[in-house]
């Protein structure tokens, strides 16, 4: 009786190392989309005060610009979650460090300690949210439609810089995204996913020369924006609706 109790507890140690090796066990479950995606955005805090420590000004700007990016597809959930998180990450370090790299010689002794209090206040505000329950279903939708929208939004201000090849490249992304979430907006309006589709097709047509013409893709882009944003809108609305 004893070797059979022996042989029983072996097996079970076994399956459940093999279900622990797996990734299988409850206490592993995968984090929500939620965590997952705001803790996307921390590397490019970090990688602004790698650039900021190097007195790199040129990759801190590109490295913030990048977090104003990201910050953009997830800052609903903070918002929704905590105000003063928000207010403090948004309107506190993000307003000054952006101000500050703004300049022409921007003053690394101030940026860096508040990119570096900056990135403290981030982890606080992770560690609140994953600790939180779910929120509705909705919200994932908005953050999938602002985190795709993001790389479309880098598009004016690259076209307006002369950085083409970064254009192109936050354009490509924006396509490749595309039909993670094109439902979503079809969904909404049919006419505008459509819309937006046929003007995608142009924007990348005229990408394809050397010079783009600017105003042509601006105006794409704005039109491709006001549509998106019409859909984007309606599920806010859902999302509010069911808080």
């Amino acid at each position: 009786m004893f070797d059979s109790i022996r042989r029983f507890g072996l097996k079970f140690v076994a399956v459940f190392a093999m279900a622990a090796c797996l990734g299988q066990l409850p206490s592993q479950a995968q984090e929500r989309f939620e965590v997952t995606s705001i803790k996307k955005v921390r590397p490019t805090l970090v990688n602004t005060i790698a650039a900021l420590e190097r007195r790199d000004v040129a990759a801190a700007r590109d490295a913030f610009e990048a977090y104003d990016s990201t910050w953009n597809g997830i800052e609903m959930y903070v918002n929704v979650r905590n105000r003063d998180f928000y207010a403090a990450l948004e309107h506190g370090h993000q307003a000054r460090i952006n101000k500050g790299l703004e300049a022409v010689n921007p003053d690394i002794a101030v940026l860096l300690p508040d990119a570096q209090a900056m990135l403290v206040k981030f982890d606080e505000m992770v560690a609140f949210v994953e600790k939180q329950p779910p929120l509705n279903s909705h919200y994932d939708e908005v953050a999938r439609l602002r985190i795709v929208r993001a790389h479309l939004r880098e598009v004016p201000p690259a076209l307006k810089a002369q950085k083409f090849d970064k254009a192109r490249k936050s354009f490509q992304a924006f396509d490749d995204n595309w039909d993670s979430i094109e439902d979503l907006v079809k969904a909404k309006s049919a006419e505008s996913y459509v819309a937006i589709e046929s003007a995608m097709i142009e924007v990348e047509k005229a990408f394809m020369t050397d010079k783009p013409d600017v105003d042509k893709i601006n105006g794409l882009v704005t039109g491709i924006m006001t549509r998106y944003n019409a859909a984007l809108a309606e599920v806010v609305k859902d999302a509010r609706a069911r808080q």
